[in-house]
């Protein structure tokens, strides 16, 4: 599965700039998805391809069945959905980390406001979108549940002929699970976009306008010759 520390490390930064839904979507991240994949991933899907048998003894009909049925392995998709929904939270946490050591050379802010101003509704918006085109990619490419049987009429097949998947009860469960998992994170991801963006919206509407902006001195201007 590679090292996954790397990205442990720095995903594991990320919590001291989170809010309380972002840290469980981490914490999702992490056990469900991180760990799960790493420590279950390669026993259920080991003998993906090694086990998978056609009734058929033309040479490379086997080979070629595999790959319509399996495009890409579900092992190697679940990795590039953690990297693409992940990735975008790297980025921000890199872009707060950059305003906390502004903030500390300047000192001209309160630490409350800098964590306020960082936390952008439209950091969850990539993730978001990713989460959704991942689902929807696991969908049109296998499906959520993986049938005993597949059929298979390609090239150079002799004709159509029976495939069998090694597992299949078990793989769909696993598949099932990682599902669950993509939603529940979809799920918080969208709740931390609601919860940023009312923040925002309650923090624009009681903040008054600092004196020092463009707006602020017209109308100062304004008042001061009426």
């Amino acid at each position: 599965m590679g090292d996954w520390s790397f990205l442990g490390r720095l995903l594991e930064n990320a919590q001291e700039h989170s809010t309380v839904i972002g840290k469980v979507w981490l914490t999702v991240l992490f056990i469900f998805r991180i760990l799960v994949l790493g420590a279950a991933a390669e026993e259920v899907w080991g003998d993906e391809q090694s086990d998978f048998t056609c009734n058929t003894q033309q040479p490379g009909c086997e080979n070629v069945c595999y790959d319509r049925a399996f495009p890409i392995s579900h092992v190697r998709f679940w990795v590039l959905q953690i990297i693409f929904v992940s990735t975008p939270t790297l980025i921000y946490l890199g872009h707060v980390l950059h305003l906390v050591r502004m903030e500390e050379k300047r000192k001209e802010r309160e630490e409350e406001r800098l964590k306020t101003d960082a936390a952008d509704p439209g950091q969850d918006r990539p993730p978001t979108l990713f989460e959704v085109g991942f689902i929807a990619g696991q969908y049109f490419l296998y499906g959520f549940q993986l049938k005993p049987l597949y059929r298979c009429d390609r090239w150079p097949c002799p004709n159509t002929v029976d495939c069998f998947i090694s597992r299949p009860t078990e793989k769909t469960i696993f598949i099932l699970f990682m599902l669950a998992v993509a939603c529940v994170s979809l799920l918080l991801n969208m709740l931390e976009i609601y919860h940023l963006g009312w923040k925002k919206l309650k923090q624009g509407m009681t903040d008054p306008l600092p004196p020092d902006t463009p707006g602020s001195s017209i109308l100062l201007n304004s008042l001061q010759s009426g």
